[in-house]
Order: structure tokens, then C-alpha cells, then sequence
């Protein structure tokens, strides 16, 4: 007979923003970009059930896209420029802030999957 697990969780907003393992906290999720990892450097956690799909996209895209207009709409009341100029500021701006995000949010729907034990063919 085992005992459950009693250790404190660490939280999993926490560790997707660190892009850490959701079980110890201490390893990194990522052995590339966006490549999870086998398994967990430092306990072990072995990571093949992490399949977030497209979710991070989409969070990313309802995050970036606001800011990104609210930003246009105040620089265009504050400053006449040319809509060129919107291009070659807004376009940059879209694509790294989106670049940036992706891990962390990817990171943190992995964390919430291990949390809750959801992965494909398990209820």
C-alpha cells in the first residue's frame, strides 16, 4: 500500500511563468523552444502526456491583440503618423510579444494538466 502525495504543489501559474516542472517546481519543461521535454532533469516527471495543442495560440492571440489596438488606438490620438508608420511599429510589436508569450502560456497549460490529471484517454 503507498502513501498519497502530501508535498506541497507548487502553483501552476507559477511554474508555467518560470517554464518549470509542474510536479517539483525545478526542472525545466522545455528542452527547446517550444519542445517539451522527455522528462523531468531533476525528478523525473516524465512528460509524455504534456499535449497542450493549439490552446496557448489562442490565449496568446485574445492576449496580444487588445494591447496591441489599445496601443495603436493611443499612439494614433496622440501622434499624426503616417499608416505606414503603424505597420512598422505594430507588426514588430505583435510578433515578439507573441513570441514571448508562448512559452510561459504553454508552460502553464501543461502545469494545469498534470495538476488535474487530464490527458487523452484518461477520466
Amino acid at each position: 500500500m503507498t502513501l498519497p502525495d502530501t508535498s506541497p504543489k507548487p502553483s501552476a501559474f507559477l511554474v508555467g511563468l518560470l517554464c518549470r516542472c509542474p510536479r517539483c517546481g525545478k526542472g525545466k519543461l522545455f528542452s527547446g523552444y517550444l519542445k517539451i521535454a522527455p522528462a523531468c532533469s531533476v525528478c523525473g516527471l516524465d512528460l509524455k502526456f504534456a499535449d497542450s495543442g493549439d490552446g496557448p495560440a489562442v490565449f496568446v492571440i485574445f492576449l496580444v491583440s487588445p494591447i496591441i489596438i489599445l496601443l495603436t488606438l493611443i499612439t494614433g490620438s496622440l501622434v499624426s503618423i503616417p499608416p505606414y508608420m503603424h505597420l512598422i511599429l505594430w507588426i514588430p510589436a505583435t510578433i515578439i510579444l507573441s513570441v514571448a508569450l508562448l512559452p510561459p502560456f504553454k508552460a502553464t497549460l501543461v502545469a494545469l494538466q498534470y495538476r488535474h490529471d487530464a490527458h487523452e484517454g484518461h477520466q
